[in-house]
């Protein structure tokens, strides 16, 4: 068994199948759950370990002996640019998606009752008035055309817009922003730049809805008293863009995924009950976009899978290998669209998981089984090998998928 630490380089080769996570994976999931990796850029111990096993991953998601806190983590992929004088910092106020209890516990619960499972039936109707509206454009542009920026960027921003009460023309600009940083390819002046022009979008915004106090999505989270504006700036960041980067790439790949096993679809078209009784969690597990996974920071020592993690060391976890982990999914390999998944992990678990995956899951179900409907003869209009992966993104999905119909 391999035990000497080796660079740690998270894989992202998808080989020859576009859905498949890293073979690497599989490999390591079996032979060594828990490997040691280095880290390029960390802020105390360099070396620390990755996770691919199921079990393994979920309990760690689970142990506040874990931390999420941000200056303690190492840099799963180095930014690319020079970070010899490196010092992590503490995530500002209200940036709490990299915070532990107490702080992370404040926020997400000031947020939270926008996000319920009730809040999302109520919205669902005009959801699925944006997700028509699109894909009426999309058939007046005629075919073929770019289903990511006809199709699913659409739904995501106006769904966005709608659900946070903010203009198409605030969202637009952000979208573009953050949709650079999420590319992990941007020099320092750039980082800098997007981070600066973001901020310079939002806090006018955010100054106007403190002021008013309104009935809308920040005038509602402004009037609980307990947010400056530094904390509802950073938390305006962190709801509005990250939500543009995840739904768009699940729905674009998760199209591409489905017209390439015409079988699963053809059931999709026979039983459109499927969305909701499982096809949409099978598509979030099988896909599992969040391709660089979750990391921790041991606050202790602490043994797990027959190994120690010392205090100070950071864990990374595979949540796309563990969703193909054979011990809790039968022939995880394959896509089926009657599976009922419960156990996936696509959307975290513990106190970190995902605030806003019950608007991803109804944006997958009325989003897909609307295109389906609309263009019953929708295919690729590009051979699937030539269509561009983001297997250098923070999340994956692809770059554009020609679409085309009858």
């Amino acid at each position: 068994m391999k035990t000497r630490p080796d660079p740690a380089v998270i894989p992202t080769d998808r080989g020859r199948c576009p859905f498949d996570p890293p073979a690497e994976y599989a490999r390591l999931r079996t032979e060594e759950p828990v490997s040691p990796v280095t880290f390029q850029v960390a802020p105390k111990d360099p070396s620390g370990w990755l996770v691919t096993r199921h079990d393994l991953v979920r309990q760690i998601l689970s142990d506040d002996r874990f931390s999420h806190r941000n200056e303690l983590l190492a840099h799963v992929v180095a930014p690319p640019f020079p970070m010899a004088e490196y010092a992590p910092q503490p995530s500002p106020p209200g940036s709490f998606a990299k915070m532990d209890a107490p702080e992370h516990t404040k926020y997400r619960r000031l947020l939270a009752g926008h996000f319920t499972l009730r809040r999302i039936q109520q919205f669902e109707p005009e959801l699925r008035s944006i997700v028509d509206g699109a894909l009426e454009e999309m058939a007046a542009k005629g075919s073929p055309v770019d289903l990511v920026s006809a199709f699913a960027e659409v739904v995501s921003l106006r769904s966005v817009c709608s659900l946070m009460d903010v203009s198409p023309e605030l969202m637009d600009g952000i979208a573009e922003h953050f949709a650079a940083l999420m590319t992990l390819t941007y020099t320092l002046e750039e980082f800098i730049h997007h981070v600066e022009s973001m901020d310079a979008l939002i806090r006018p915004m955010v100054r106007e809805r403190m002021a008013e106090q309104g009935d809308d999505f920040f005038g509602r989270l402004s009037a609980t008293g307990e947010l400056t504006e530094e904390e509802l700036v950073n938390l305006a960041v962190l709801t509005l863009g990250g939500s543009l980067d995840t739904t768009p790439n699940m729905l674009a790949l998760s199209t591409f995924a489905l017209l390439e096993h015409p079988d699963q679809l053809a059931l999709l078209r026979e039983r459109p009950e499927l969305y909701e009784e499982g096809a949409v969690d099978e598509l979030l597990r099988y896909l599992t976009i969040s391709q660089l996974g979750s990391s921790r920071c041991a606050l202790e020592d602490v043994e797990i899978g027959g190994r120690t993690v010392r205090a100070g060391q950071t864990v990374v976890l595979s949540l796309p290998a563990a969703n193909r982990d054979p011990e809790v999914f039968e022939d995880p390999d394959r896509l089926d669209v009657t599976r009922v998944p419960r156990k996936h992990l696509a959307l975290g678990f513990g106190a970190h998981q995902c605030l806003g995956q019950h608007l991803a899951r109804a944006s997958l179900r009325i989003g897909l089984g609307r295109l389906f409907d609309r263009f019953p003869t929708l295919r690729l209009a590009e051979p699937a090998q030539e269509v561009p992966l983001r297997d250098r993104a923070v999340h994956y999905g692809v770059d554009r998928l020609l679409v085309g119909w009858d």
